[in-house]
């Protein structure tokens, strides 16, 4: 536990669209290094994230925390491919992409689930197959005889209205898993969650997780959330965000909800809410 170099590795999690086959398991799944990115906001340039490096194994739970403003979805934005850094490079697979060849090599997670309401859940689901090209009818029965690992087969033919807010994630996150990645990013995924149903997620996708394996890269803002899931949780400054801090997560696995009341939880907690100036260190 404690201060560490941003460029030391971090430890295993779940993912995106890198391909697993030809990855040399001597090198990262992925990369950033000095990655710096600023944008226009009335007329001024703003930095968001500065000289930012990490790395992320195969098969590592890796959570981001900081607070509002300090660049945790433009740098998802950034290793997903929708936007380009101003300076510093991300490698998948120990390859230097640049953001259009990054395009669609990761599963990738906004909050909120931007299911479409005239699909039922199986299709939003077959949507990521769709857009990999596959033929409707057959992503529509791939992506049925995933369901069930989703507990969705019951739900199948519903729409989205039709469904609680936990069932409409478990479609998306569903969607997100069918793109046959192993990098996934994942933003805030379960925010717009009531408390209850949010810690039911979190166990869902642990189990899940544990099943499946592959890298994960989660956003949150809730420290509890990063703690429970992540086996390293990164966190970030205020505008401009830097890495100020990396706390290696002791808990063993799988994880339990008693573990939260555990004094080494609890460390970690503390320590994490002293990197964000919250507490006294």
């Amino acid at each position: 536990m404690g201060r560490s170099s941003a460029l030391d590795p971090l430890p295993s999690t779940i993912a995106g669209t890198v391909d697993s086959t030809s990855h040399d398991s001597q090198s990262p799944l992925l990369e950033v290094r000095r990655l710096t990115s600023s944008y226009i906001d009335g007329g001024m340039r703003l930095t968001a994230l500065a000289d930012i490096s990490f790395t992320l194994n195969d098969e590592e739970f890796v959570a981001v925390i900081g607070p509002s403003g300090s660049g945790k979805s433009t740098l998802l934005d950034i290793i997903a491919g929708l936007i380009a850094p101003d300076s510093g490079t991300v490698s998948l697979a120990g390859e230097v992409l640049t953001a259009e060849r990054r395009l669609g090599r990761s599963a990738y997670m906004r909050q909120r689930d931007l299911l479409l309401p005239w699909r039922t859940a199986l299709d939003n689901a077959a949507l990521a197959l769709e857009a990999r090209g596959m033929p409707r009818r057959q992503a529509r029965v791939a992506a049925a005889e995933r369901l069930d690992a989703f507990g969705l087969s019951a739900f199948a033919h519903a729409y989205p209205a039709q469904l609680s807010g936990g069932m409409r994630q478990r479609v998306a996150l569903a969607r997100t898993a069918l793109a046959a990645n192993r990098l996934f990013l994942l933003d805030e995924p379960f925010g717009a969650l009531d408390a209850l149903t949010r810690i039911e997620m979190q166990s869902w996708w642990l189990d899940l997780w544990e099943r499946d394996r592959g890298a994960v890269l989660l956003v949150t803002h809730d420290v509890d959330e990063a703690i429970f899931m992540a086996d390293r949780v990164l966190v970030l400054t205020p505008r401009p965000g830097r890495l100020c801090w990396t706390e290696s997560i002791a808990l063993p696995r799988p994880r339990t909800r008693a573990m939260v009341t555990d004094p080494l939880f609890i460390a970690h907690k503390e320590a994490l809410l002293a990197a964000l100036g919250l507490i006294a260190s």
